[in-house]
């Protein structure tokens, strides 16, 4: 599962400097590249409509139908299945996203590996449906990763070098919204069609293959003119090697560290909020989890929204990017204790808005500075695949991770706090980034 993250184009050249927060250079190549590309009405909504089927998929299934499905499967070791699967699947989700976004790279093609991993994506969502062991269900997630991190590379490598650097706060604002929307639209399927797991399968899934065949029929593949041609590729260790070369790069490395220690406080408690409503949280009489799940999400999201959008065009108004980043992650750290001061309805919905304000606007801004600190123009889809793995990585990863503190420190107060730690060394981590301000 990857969060909605829109590759703007890098920054080629110098880094910006903490003074200016532009390129040193006056004419640079990412706004000479922006104007080489045919611009094509519509990409931003396109790409939004996109992200948010992404998001759809991701929060529909993660947040209701795959728990669901699990309980019914296991009911007695729910929590510990939900991470071993969680766990496995995050190789997949990890090694796909960069991969994927490589080989687009070499293609020069973007349209057929979106248009392909989202299909795919469907029938692997069928078979998820129709399978009634823990085994298969696994198997079937992990493809399901897979395809639709080979569809998240080519989507967030569209736009490079056409939004110039001081409209990336703003254009990644937009396309941004695709978690708040899609996250919604995906939760509210599946809290409906959560009595019906194959229907609700299906129906997500040809969510992200509409949105694929949207983007792929009305956004032109323009061919990139950095694919490389056969015989001038590298050896295997050489690709390797250059596939991690942007790790070596000290601001491309802590946004890496920072993004990933975030995305991983967030989705440990999200990814387990159907336990923790049915285990945690005193609902009110009548309300079922799947239900409260389908009131706190729009309450979320709707937060997350208006965090997106406000956040991303103060940055670029302001010109500033790490104030923003750091306060709300460390916000999103801080409202994690209000489930356990309060672990009532009313707090969870307190803790939903909060915490939706917080994400929106770390996601938006963060997508704005990462793309600035990017090394090199003509690798940025290899190198969002790599920072993808900061954003997959993690939302895979956390359903094992919260399960081993949920069993081994005795219930779900352990996992808000362990959250709340996460995001607030997260923010700590954005401090030692130089070349944005």
């Amino acid at each position: 599962m990857a969060t909605n993250d829109v590759t703007e184009p890098p920054a080629p050249g110098p880094h910006p400097s903490p003074a200016s927060g532009t390129p040193d250079t006056p004419d640079t190549p990412d706004e000479s590249a922006t104007s080489a590309v045919p611009r094509q009405r519509g990409l931003l909504l396109l790409l939004l409509v996109a992200n948010s089927a992404l998001m759809a998929v991701y929060m529909g299934v993660g947040s209701v139908l795959l728990p669901t499905q699990i309980a019914t499967i296991a009911p007695d070791d729910k929590v510990a299945v939900l991470g071993l699967i969680g766990g496995v699947s995050a190789v997949f989700a990890t090694a796909f996203n960069p991969i994927a976004g490589a080989l687009s790279d070499r293609s020069g093609r973007r349209n057929p590996w979106i248009l392909g991993g989202a299909l795919a994506s469907l029938a692997g969502l069928a078979l998820l449906g129709s399978v009634t062991t823990a085994l298969l269900v696994g198997i079937a997630w992990c493809l399901v990763q897979a395809t639709m991190n080979v569809y998240q590379a080519a989507v967030t490598a569209v736009v490079p070098d056409r939004v110039p650097a001081a409209r990336r706060g703003t254009a990644s604002a937009l396309v941004g919204l695709g978690l708040p929307i899609g996250g919604t639209v995906g939760v509210l399927i599946a809290s409906q069609t959560a009595g019906h797991l194959r229907t609700g399968y299906l129906v997500l899934g040809a969510v992200g293959a509409g949105a694929a065949l949207l983007l792929t029929s009305f956004c032109r593949d323009v061919p990139r003119s950095g694919s490389v041609p056969t015989a001038a590729r590298a050896s295997g260790k050489a690709q390797v090697a250059a596939f991690l070369s942007a790790l070596a790069d000290h601001d491309f490395r802590w946004a890496f560290i920072g993004r990933a220690l975030m995305v991983l406080g967030y989705f440990s408690v999200v990814g387990y909020q159907l336990y923790v409503l049915d285990d945690h949280i005193a609902l009110p009489a009548g309300l079922t989890p799947p239900a409260a799940i389908a009131v706190l999400t729009p309450v979320s999201m709707a937060a997350m929204a208006l965090s997106t959008v406000v956040g991303g065009l103060l940055s670029d108004r302001w010109n500033r990017r790490k104030v923003f980043v750091g306060v709300s992650a460390a916000l999103a750290g801080l409202v994690m204790a209000v489930p356990v001061i309060s672990p009532t309805w009313t707090g969870m919905l307190v803790f939903s808005a909060l915490n939706g304000l917080a994400f929106g606007c770390f996601m938006a801004v963060d997508t704005a500075l990462v793309t600035l600190v990017l090394p090199r123009a003509e690798d940025a889809a290899r190198d969002m695949g790599v920072l993808n793995i900061a954003n997959a990585g993690p939302q895979i990863i956390a359903p094992f991770v919260a399960s081993a503190v949920v069993t081994s420190l005795g219930g779900y107060t352990p996992l808000f706090l362990v959250g709340g730690a996460l995001s607030l060394v997260g923010a700590l981590a954005i401090l030692p980034i130089r070349g944005v301000r």
